[in-house]
């Protein structure tokens, strides 16, 4: 018999909106968590984002807030904001993403509540975190990503800052609150004492320079925009096949380059000073990505990837999201599941990449109507509207 899912019996109140907060409050109910979505009477903004569907939300919204009590309640109203405590109160985690000072004025801090419950766990997701000369200002994952560095790295090296495809910025920081969550939670069935967590967009986007600080520190070096080129090693880039697809090979191991040049009847390669080491090869890198592209072309996709594969060097094809979908390893691990809408309509939303033999998680239920758990979810905390 299979055992209940990880957090099962954690509660999570979700005091949060759009991406950050939300994002990492799906992760605690993917893993078993009941959690209880907060929204002020016209829904979470992300609600009208991306393409709508019929019932008038957005699909995005529909998977994003999978699997969650939803529930909605007005912060200007003392009553609301009275339940809304009573709610927190009867929860492990509070887990909020609303400037810093908002909640406080409305007696639903870190600090009011774990005075009446010190075993609670309360995480803020802010802009700039919780403090510093930035605290008050509003903060969104994209500035996040152009002030911690994200964007001046990312782009051509002769064209202006990029944004990656998706919000980054908010994502990451939903994965480092879900690590600080665990983490608490961990501490508190050890001390019997919860905590509170301070996580801020631009530190999580700061987070991820690999190493860009500590060579700026010790070596001057500023790191730049390089394009598709990785900055400490090299072959790693996408190149172009004979079908016009892309195809990213990641040849920059000893070992691996050898079995790269072998693959593309170029063996000597391996041996030529100008690329024997991986600083050679940086130093080369634009005559070495040459070689190699003018080697993809000469073959359609498929084709250079079965050959790579063979070889044993990391390469993929550059995919789209309907590629993704049709992919048999996508689908093999069945990466793409279905939650149920209200009416019953299956949702398309993500698996989580988290797997678990003994105790398997599953996706049930899309983010349906605004309120649509008001009473049910209520009774489960036993908690009575004011």
């Amino acid at each position: 018999m299979a055992l209940l899912p990880p957090l099962a019996g954690v509660r999570v109140l979700e005091l949060g909106s759009t991406v950050a907060g939300p994002s990492a409050c799906r992760l605690l109910a993917d893993l078993g968590a009941a959690v209880y979505k907060i929204e002020p009477a016209g829904g979470d903004q992300l609600r009208t984002w991306g393409t709508i569907a019929p019932d008038g939300t957005g699909w995005w919204f529909k998977s994003h807030n999978r699997d969650k009590r939803l529930l909605t309640f007005d912060l200007r109203n003392a009553g609301d904001v009275a339940t809304v405590a009573s709610m927190a109160l009867a929860c492990d985690v509070v887990l909020e993403n609303f400037r810093p000072g908002y909640l406080a004025r409305l007696g639903l801090d870190a600090a009011t509540l774990r005075a009446q419950k010190p075993e609670l766990i309360y995480l803020s997701i802010s802009g700039y975190g919780q403090s510093g000369p930035y605290a008050d200002r509003p903060g969104y994952g994209s500035i996040a990503e152009a002030m911690g560095g994200l964007r001046y790295i990312t782009g051509e090296s002769d064209g202006p800052p990029m944004r990656i495809g998706i919000s980054i910025g908010d994502e990451i920081a939903a994965l480092y609150a879900v690590v600080g969550v665990l983490a608490a939670l961990r501490g508190r069935d050890r001390d019997a004492v919860g905590e509170t967590i301070d996580v801020s967009l631009i530190e999580s986007a700061f987070s991820l320079l690999q190493g860009a600080l500590p060579e700026y520190v010790h070596a001057g070096r500023v790191a730049r925009r390089t394009g598709n080129t990785l900055n400490s090693a090299a072959p790693s880039n996408v190149y172009p096949t004979r079908d016009g697809e892309w195809l990213a090979i990641g040849g920059n191991g000893q070992g691996i380059f050898r079995r790269l040049v072998t693959a593309m009847g170029r063996p000597e390669l391996a041996d030529d000073e100008r690329f024997a080491t991986n600083q050679g090869r940086r130093q080369h890198v634009a005559l070495l990505d040459a070689l190699i592209g003018a080697w993809t072309q000469t073959l359609d996709l498929a084709d250079a990837d079965a050959v790579l594969a063979q070889a044993g060097v990391p390469a993929g094809p550059v995919m789209s999201v309907a590629q993704i979908v049709a992919n048999p390893q996508f689908k093999d691990r069945n990466a793409v599941v279905y939650a149920r809408d209200d009416d019953g309509t299956p949702i398309a939303t993500y698996a989580s990449p988290v797997r678990f033999t003994e105790r398997p998680l599953r996706v049930e239920r899309a983010a349906g109507a605004i309120g649509r758990d008001q009473v049910t979810a209520l009774e489960e905390l036993g908690v009575t509207r004011k």
